[in-house]
């Protein structure tokens, strides 16, 4: 995805080579981490090609998945942070190969006094994240792990526009705040409901 192609960035050609101006583009594969909880946030990352996931990491270890980071948006925890000089408190890991834009957090204040284009990109975004965070709470409390897996595998094959999806018991467990075990007898159970298919750290949507 190109730049101008970003909705609220198609009526300022300006604030589009400003930020191709003052931004480091990156390459990641699957997998890296891009941001750590507690780090220093030196830049905002603006996703042009691939995806992102945002976790929260708890004491003991476990994680569990925020939202997700598609191409043409940015995180919104690192827009804060940033802003306030604070560390993070989130981590960032690449979901699909991407490249990324960085975009040092002196300008991102700069961009926000001087393009209004540039404040409705954050206002959406974090419209966006408050909702899919929402989302994570009301799931918590109310849905069953079986729910909550589905709709995540649904989730993941609608990001990488593919029915089969590429991941062990373990990442979905971390994922979902869960136990492995937990998730592998929910898999077997969805499996003998002909709902999914199962191979070596493979799951294939029915």
């Amino acid at each position: 995805m190109e730049l101008n192609e970003i909705a609220e960035f198609k009526t300022s050609p300006e604030l589009v080579e400003k930020l191709q101006e003052h931004s480091i583009q990156k390459h990641f594969k699957a997998g890296t981490t891009i941001l750590n909880e507690s780090a220093h946030i030196g830049s905002i990352p603006i996703v042009v090609k691939g995806s992102m996931k945002v976790l929260r990491t708890e004491e003991d270890g476990r994680e569990i998945l925020l939202y997700y980071i598609k191409t043409g948006e940015s995180c919104i925890m690192s827009f804060l942070g940033g802003l306030h000089n604070e560390t993070s408190k989130v981590k960032a890991e690449v979901e699909e190969d991407a490249e990324i834009l960085f975009l040092p957090i002196d300008k991102v204040s700069l961009f926000i006094k001087e393009y209004p284009q540039w404040l409705d990109y954050i206002f959406r975004l974090y419209h966006k994240r408050f909702e899919e965070l929402l989302e994570i709470v009301n799931a918590i409390a109310f849905k069953k792990v079986d729910e909550r897996l589905l709709n995540l595998l649904n989730k993941k094959s609608e990001l990488l526009k593919s029915e089969t999806i590429l991941i062990t018991h373990e990442q979905l467990a971390n994922e979902l705040g869960t136990a492995r075990v937990v998730v592998s007898r929910l898999l077997k159970q969805l499996e003998e409901e002909k709902r999914v298919k199962l191979g070596r750290n493979k799951i294939i949507l029915m």
